[in-house]
């Protein structure tokens, strides 16, 4: 069954599109349109690419952003989007390729604001953010620019495409075109600064990548899926990058992969989080602010109705979350030893998007010296995570039965 039944169209077919354009290959490769800019601050270059068709405008920073057009919707000379918590030391600025005349990055009134000039009428098409991942170590706010009597209600065929950063994301984005297949986001915990919780001699954010990388492989195998990682490296993601591209690859699921820690030593056992009454507060809050957390744009000017329409669409994701949560805990417990409360939630950051279905699997406990064996052996991790994958597969069955059952009534 779809999830976004109240907000079908438009919207999801254009998210849908947001990674697919990341990595194709296609006749537009983005190329520096002007000498490179020296690091000012969180901003660490600005690239462009593009012709009159289509522009694409990347700038590479240092920490994640949650950009913002702060410019009237119908407006075409120009646009202008602030850059929320983006330190920035001199002003940077320079020539503009395509659709863009020229770009400036500067502090107004204490923000940090990218401002656009357009050579003839155009409009953003959409923007997104790309983590940093295999070897790459910035994160990347990624800006396309159309002209102004482009339709954009339909997305493009081809895309335009930035450079490659891995075989395997290619791969994995190219499919995404075909929504025939199912989207899982596959979140291995912590990461690169951020090592997590440390076992006798296991850092956990090792162990979740290593786990992630066999659900990867897993789901992979079957050819069903459509598989995004927030990180393949060891690199740091922050929290909100994390929901972020699951929210941009418009997925069907995600799953946070971690291990526990704690007490003597002597706990052990997996368990799982869905996301908790706070939690589910405080996402909706978020989901109201018009920006890359919202659900619809313009989905109704009445307060109480958003609020109405958040609240069904929550509803329908922590029950399938819920669902979800209870076929993984039913399908390791054949391999791997279970907390006695093992279904658990949690106002934990990851779960908060209102429409993706979301689970942290905590996969053992590091600082058990039995669970922590367990983890780092290859092959209980691919026991383990061929379950998982099992579990996903009955999730998105039980989704397809109950959608028939409902179309015959």
């Amino acid at each position: 069954m779809k999830r976004h039944n109240i907000f079908a169209g438009a919207k999801r077919a254009l998210k849908a599109m947001t990674l697919a354009g990341v990595l194709c290959t296609g006749a537009l490769v983005v190329q520096p349109a002007m000498a490179d800019v020296a690091q000012s601050g969180d901003v660490v270059k600005v690239r462009m690419g593009g012709d009159a068709s289509q522009t694409r405008i990347v700038i590479e920073l240092g920490k994640s952003v949650a950009g913002q057009v702060v410019t009237r919707e119908g407006e075409t000379s120009r646009q202008v989007i602030a850059l929320p918590d983006i330190d920035l030391g001199d002003a940077m600025s320079g020539q503009g390729q395509g659709l863009v005349k020229d770009w400036r990055i500067d502090n107004v009134a204490g923000s940090t604001r990218l401002k656009l000039n357009f050579k003839s009428g155009a409009k953003i098409y959409r923007r997104f953010l790309l983590p940093p991942a295999d070897g790459i170590s910035v994160y990347r706010y990624v800006i396309d620019v159309v002209p102004q009597n482009t339709d954009i209600s339909t997305p493009k065929v081809a895309p335009v495409p930035v450079i490659p950063t891995t075989v395997q994301s290619q791969t994995q984005l190219a499919a995404t075109k075909m929504r025939t297949k199912k989207i899982v986001v596959i979140d291995a915990g912590h990461g690169g600064k951020d090592p997590g919780a440390l076992g006798g001699n296991t850092y956990e954010k090792d162990v979740n990548l290593a786990a992630a990388k066999a659900l990867r492989d897993a789901l992979t195998r079957t050819g069903r899926y459509t598989v995004i990682m927030t990180r393949d490296t060891d690199s740091f993601v922050d929290l909100a990058a994390r929901v972020r591209i699951a929210r941009s690859a418009d997925a069907d699921l995600f799953i946070s992969l971690h291990s526990d820690a704690g007490g003597n030593g002597d706990t052990s056992g997996a368990s799982i989080y869905t996301l908790s009454d706070s939690g589910t507060e405080r996402a909706a809050r978020k989901a109201l602010v018009k920006g890359d957390w919202s659900l619809a744009d313009g989905a109704s000017t009445d307060a109480m109705v958003n609020r109405i329409l958040i609240d069904l669409t929550q509803r329908a994701t922590k029950n399938r979350s819920a669902t979800f949560a209870q076929l993984v805990m039913d399908n390791i417990s054949e391999s791997t030893p279970l907390l006695k409360t093992n279904l658990r939630q949690a106002g934990l950051f990851v779960l908060l998007a209102p429409d993706v279905p979301a689970v942290l699997l905590e996969m053992g406990f590091v600082n058990n010296a039995k669970d922590e064996a367990m983890l780092n052996d290859s092959r209980h991790r691919a026991i383990m995570m061929g379950q998982v994958a099992k579990a996903i597969d009955l999730y998105f069955a039980n989704n397809v039965q109950y959608a028939s059952f409902a179309g015959l009534n």
